[in-house]
């Protein structure tokens, strides 16, 4: 067999031709292997086709039949390349057709990534369902709020049914108790009638421990290098092609078979690979193949922590042509300004001068000292342009791995709350959403596992109280693997339409409409950007421009009125939006409707806008 990858074809695991099954599977470390069928009396001699690659084609293995491998003799383990573990990772995989599904979203065009407004969520604490049913029920919901891509943390099925997703085991299987493979893609083929994108968050730099068996069939991980989760995945040791091909096929997987518009890839500096051709290199040549044949579009966004343009410079640019990252130190900004918090990471930023660089800049650090890291770090993102980066006020990490799992609504007022979010709108930058911020979600995003490993199980929750001892040494920290936990993390629905949290959504909706509607906003034309900050009154004045018109961004993070001077040559600006409106549960304008030079006064913690 040949080692080079069919992209229209699955080329690990079981496909279904006519009556017949082809079984593939790598395992080099074996000298023998055989399909063990459940119920069936023999196993299936598997045969060698080199490069550590086996395979089958027979008549034997039906579709919804639970299946096996055997090593030399040895305890049977499911298939590496499993669609389907509907009885739990420890259990026999399920032989399904995911190529069969009939879809009915062929008119769909994925749109230009410069329009995606990401909305975050997980599948289980999204809606009481839980599962990916419970999101589609609330599509038309998403669709009222203004966003146009969804963004679903890790599907990949992980021990037990609640978990954040990133101790997922089996890369292509979708997680049973959200629904399955047929569930997500049901899910995706109706928010592609409701005109919504679907980003898939993937994890390619780690495996969870429990029902991890890979390394049973082979040399998915080397020990050359560190990673905080334990051993790297082998991507340029001793038989790194085959995990290559392994975990480039599944990206393939997401956007051929199950309609995926664009994969975020989890904290890709922690993917070790010094080959002449990096594994992201290589993952995006085979979606440029993908995209070349089909005609659809997909996307690559990757959580990036080294402020290094070489991951998302295309590969022309000698870079590894990833279209898109999380900006975090946006976020580090915007939160050091809202809150003037200083811990860990945040000891970095200075608050709203920083955040005034990031609008112009991108990036914070791009060649400056850092005193948390103490060294010079990052370089200038000057070429890259603003759809390559996706800011947020708050995400799933900057939530969940707080220790209590509390959102801004529980951090700040109200006011800074849609000043947050205003300041995320403006950016000249991609705006993203966590679930249920568009309305002062109350309850927690709690970090939560379901092992059935009782030692895991301590092991996790012992970790988890030492790591926030010295922040929070009254109390501890909330057990993972307890249900409470995860419970606690659900949406609340029911609130919703209650006071202020129907004010709350009616404000980000009202301003996700402003940011679609003004191409002043929605042109993500990074050189027609220009900030000032007023330090002594914690004041930034940001000006986007695109044709004729500009608009004038006032942001007060300061918890008093303050009043600024507007000099305009005589040009008329008019006020487009004012977070302090009583109709937004505000305190009430205080700045005029219309200006042209003067003094206008500004509530504390809002934002206003003007176009000229």
């Amino acid at each position: 067999m040949m080692v080079m990858l069919d992209i229209l074809k699955r080329n690990v695991g079981v496909q279904f031709y006519a009556d017949e099954a082809e079984v593939i599977v790598w395992a080099p470390n074996t000298d023998n292997l055989t399909l063990v069928i459940d119920g069936a009396a023999t196993p299936v001699p598997m045969h060698d086709a080199g490069y550590g690659y086996w395979k089958i084609n027979t008549a034997q293995l039906k579709k919804g039949d639970q299946y096996k491998f055997q090593f030399d003799g040895g305890k049977p383990l499911p298939d590496p390349a499993s669609i389907s573990q509907p009885e739990g990772v420890h259990k026999s995989s399920e032989a399904i057709d995911i190529t069969s599904y009939p879809w009915t979203d062929l008119h769909w065009n994925n749109q230009p990534l410069s329009t995606y407004i990401f909305y975050e969520l997980h599948v289980g604490t999204f809606s009481p369902e839980g599962t990916f049913a419970g999101i589609q029920q609330r599509l038309a919901y998403l669709k009222e709020l203004g966003i146009t891509a969804i963004e679903i943390m890790p599907v990949a099925q992980f021990p037990g049914e609640r978990n954040w997703g990133y101790d997922g085991v089996f890369p292509f299987a979708v997680q049973h108790s959200y629904g399955g493979a047929e569930g997500l893609q049901n899910l995706v083929n109706a928010c592609h009638q409701a005109g919504l994108a679907v980003v898939l968050d993937v994890v390619y730099n780690h495996l969870g421990p429990e029902g991890n068996y890979l390394e049973k069939y082979g040399p998915y991980f080397t020990n050359k290098y560190a990673t905080p989760w334990g051993a790297a995945i082998n991507f340029d040791d001793a038989w790194s092609d085959g995990v290559r091909h392994f975990f480039i096929e599944n990206v393939l997987m997401w956007f051929r078979d199950f309609h995926v518009d664009a994969l975020r890839l989890d904290a890709v500096h922690a993917i070790k690979d010094f080959s002449p051709k990096h594994i992201l290199q290589e993952i995006k040549e085979s979606v440029n193949e993908l995209m070349s044949i089909t005609g659809k579009t997909h996307y690559l966004i990757a959580e990036l922590d080294l402020n290094d343009t070489r991951y998302i410079n295309t590969i022309e640019q000698h870079g590894f042509g990833m279209d898109a990252q999380w900006a975090d130190e946006f976020h580090h900004a915007l939160r050091v300004a809202a809150t003037n918090e200083r811990t860990g990471y945040y000891q970095d930023f200075n608050g709203i001068q920083h955040l005034a660089k990031s609008y112009t800049d991108a990036y914070v650090y791009d060649g400056l000292y850092s005193p948390h890291r103490k060294k010079i770090f990052g370089v200038k993102a000057t070429e890259n342009k603003g759809e390559q980066f996706v800011v947020f006020s708050q995400n799933h990490d900057q939530v969940g791995n707080r220790m209590l799992g509390d959102r801004t609504s529980q951090l700040v007022s109200i006011e800074m709350q849609k000043l947050m979010a205003g300041a995320v709108l403006v950016s000249p930058y991609l705006p993203f959403f966590f679930m249920g911020e568009e309305y002062g979600e109350a309850n927690p995003f709690l970090y939560f596992v379901n092992h059935s490993d009782a030692d895991l199980a301590r092991a996790v929750t012992g970790g988890r109280k030492r790591e926030f001892a010295e922040f929070h040494p009254a109390e501890d920290a909330p057990d993972p693997n307890a249900e409470s936990t995860f419970l606690k993390s659900k949406l609340q629905w029911n609130t919703i339409h209650q006071l202020p949290q129907q004010q709350i959504f009616d404000y980000y909706k009202a301003f996700i409409s402003l940011r679609k509607s003004e191409p002043a906003l929605h042109v993500l034309n990074r050189s027609h950007v220009k900030v000032s900050v007023v330090e002594e009154k914690q004041l930034l004045v940001l000006e986007r421009k695109e044709d004729d018109a500009t608009i004038l961004c006032l942001l007060n993070f300061s918890k008093t009125i303050k009043s600024h001077s507007v000099i305009t040559s005589n040009k008329e600006w008019h006020k487009i939006l004012d977070s302090a409106a009583t109709q937004w549960n505000g305190p009430g304008e205080l700045a005029p409707e219309f200006i042209k030079n003067g003094t206008i006064e500004l509530q504390p913690e809002s934002i206003v806008l003007y176009k000229s």
